[in-house]
């Protein structure tokens, strides 16, 4: 019989109230605020999902970063050989850490080529601090196969073609180890930005730094307190006159990371926590040192201050220089600072690059007569003493930045 025939009535559905104790646990109840909390909940989440998707990629897309170890010995002698040399290279300092190389293996041998995406034009024109770059990749490089017991050769800038490739690195038999004393040194050697403590350097540690540096790189040394007085003040006035330039700035502004992720998410440049600045320039680094900013002025006082004060706490200062000026000459010197860096380092010295008073070309005679080397070129002005060592900065791992092919 069709249940509505039943009495005259139809089936009742029932009331809340006549549903089992059982029934009325699993059955959830909303009242209005919390009703409303999920609505917007979810209207948000339409809204922001298309940007929660862009993050998600984005953070898919971190570059691998390179550890800062090296292996002792490596497994083999072919890629795994080569991807150990590199890895030493990949350490190497660079110009605001732009890291501007790109390395091809194939067998026993390995290119270094110029990534030129990566240089600094402005700052930059001629490409010497992209070369001086290159050149202590090259010589970690260098210092690694010797410290493996084998005996590099190098051919600088062997090509012709649309590459700049800067210099081929072949290796044959073995031989005795060799660099072993600065191999050790690639993943410890840091820039250090902080402030010295003023004392100057034992003669035999200068004299041990000296031995690094080949005759065909000058080497010159400043350490009486009044003289590296006058030279904070010149390095002042040129760093203001860098950062009032909004073209430098705004290209140095494009190399700041704000903040370690920032940095691990885009595997170089330089942090604003590792200039060291302080106080409310720190806070708003991204509008005191962001060209188009109306507090841009504020940021560049503070760096001009900065870079006097850094000079300033120096024990000592060096400047590395040429008589001659070309590409060769620059990737050699760049050789030699990585030798004398990974020797600092070695004696537990601190340096920092400061080349303010060379990427403006006004200054660099005022620089070269403060150290007696009229007629040179200048390469690199740097800054030594002593200090907390501060922690290793990102660098692109070595499946970034290489290739690899069998022979």
């Amino acid at each position: 019989m069709d249940p509505a025939s039943r009495g005259g009535q139809g089936r009742r559905t029932p009331s809340p109230t006549a549903r089992s104790p059982r029934a009325r646990r699993l059955t959830p109840t909303l009242d209005r605020r919390q009703f409303l909390v999920v609505l917007g909940g979810a209207a948000a989440y339409g809204v922001l999902r298309p940007a929660l998707a862009v993050a998600k990629k984005a953070a898919g897309a971190q570059p691998m970063l390179q550890p800062w170890s090296l292996p002792d010995p490596p497994a083999g002698n072919g890629i795994e050989l080569a991807r150990a040399v590199i890895a030493a290279g990949v350490l190497a300092p660079s110009h605001w850490n732009t890291q501007p190389w790109r390395m091809e293996s194939e067998g026993e041998s390995i290119r270094l080529v110029a990534d030129t995406g990566r240089a600094m034009p402005v700052n930059d024109p001629d490409q010497r601090a992209m070369l001086v770059s290159l050149g202590a990749a090259l010589e970690n490089m260098l210092i690694a196969l010797r410290a493996y017991g084998y005996h590099p050769k190098v051919d600088y800038f062997p090509d012709a073609g649309p590459k700049l490739v800067v210099a081929r690195i072949t290796w044959g038999g073995r031989e005795n180890p060799r660099d072993r004393l600065l191999f050790g040194a690639i993943p410890q050697r840091r820039t250090n930005r902080r402030g010295y403590d003023e004392r100057g350097l034992y003669m035999q540690n200068r004299a041990a730094l000296s031995a690094q540096v080949p005759g065909d790189v000058r080497l010159h040394w400043l350490d009486d307190r009044a003289r590296i007085r006058a030279l904070a003040d010149l390095v002042r006035d040129a760093t203001e006159a860098q950062a009032k330039d909004k073209r430098a700035q705004a290209e140095q502004f494009a190399w700041m990371r704000f903040g370690d992720d920032d940095a691990r998410r885009r595997g170089d440049g330089v942090t604003v926590g590792d200039l060291e600045f302080g106080g409310p320039v720190a806070w708003f680094a991204g509008r005191t040192f962001n060209p188009r900013s109306r507090f841009q002025r504020f940021g560049v006082g503070s760096a001009g201050r900065r870079a006097r004060s850094l000079v300033r706490s120096s024990g000592t200062l060096a400047l590395l220089s040429v008589p001659v000026s070309n590409p060769l000459a620059w990737v050699n010197g760049g050789q030699a600072y990585e030798r004398f860096a990974l020797r600092a380092t070695t004696l537990g010295i601190s340096h920092q690059p400061m080349n303010a008073p060379i990427e403006v070309a006004r200054f660099r005679g005022d620089l070269l007569r403060a150290f007696g080397a009229i007629g040179d070129e200048p390469l690199m002005l740097l800054r030594l003493g002593h200090a907390k060592a501060p922690g290793p900065s990102v660098r692109r791992a070595v499946s970034v930045v290489a290739s690899f092919r069998s022979s």
